[in-house]
């Protein structure tokens, strides 16, 4: 995985957290937007843990260039912030993020995005998810209509914007794991989703959490 942030101290302690885990590897660690690019596409690593306030370009462009809808072969990005309620953090998260942690979180939290990031899952810190989509999104129109989905969906796609993990969908839905993760995937094919974070975006925007 590759890190970038400009920060010394944090870059140091992350990556020592992270490389002491027995399947994680970290294979760069730089220091603002632009080195973050270019090593990330010269290395491909398979995750990469971005802060949103860098020299050069932001966490948002980076993310944009590395895992934007319009990018062939996205990279996954995990984004890390000191600003829960930050706009350019919604933004990230909408310009192809698959996670976002406050830097505060603690390291369990913090590996725990990353491996879920690498798996193709996504992660949001559930302390900030429902603050920070309900208070950057007012509910318009939905991309997608509301119909699409079923209720059983509808009810799904309302516990992932509350940042339910699945586990926690299916024990309050009374349903198995593998229930879960087809309803799921059911809802990103509907929606056009490429990840939870995105059902969770859509579902603030689209008025049903109302």
């Amino acid at each position: 995985m590759l890190i970038a942030d400009d920060q010394e101290l944090v870059r140091a302690g992350f990556t020592m957290i992270l490389d002491a885990q027995p399947d994680i590897e970290v294979v760069a660690a730089v220091a603002d937007g632009a080195a973050a690019v270019q090593e990330a596409r010269r290395l491909r690593p398979d995750v990469c843990l971005l802060d949103i306030r860098m020299p050069k370009l932001d966490g948002l462009e980076v993310t944009r260039l590395l895992a934007g809808p319009g990018v062939p072969d996205p990279l996954r990005v995990v984004i890390v912030t000191t600003f829960d309620l930050d706009e350019y953090v919604y933004g990230a998260l909408r310009a192809g993020a698959c996670g976002f942690l406050l830097k505060d979180s603690g390291p369990a939290l913090l590996v725990e995005a990353v491996r879920a990031a690498a798996a193709g899952d996504a992660l949001v810190s559930p302390s900030v998810t429902v603050r920070l989509l309900a208070h950057l999104s007012r509910p318009v129109a939905p991309r997608t209509p509301g119909d699409a989905l079923t209720e059983r969906e509808l009810d799904v796609v309302r516990l992932v914007a509350r940042g339910r993990t699945n586990q926690e969908v299916a024990a309050e839905l009374f349903v198995s794991l593998s229930t879960v993760k087809t309803h799921l995937s059911s809802i990103q094919v509907k929606l056009g989703a490429r990840n939870r974070v995105e059902i969770a975006a859509w579902a603030w925007e689209s008025g049903v959490m109302t």
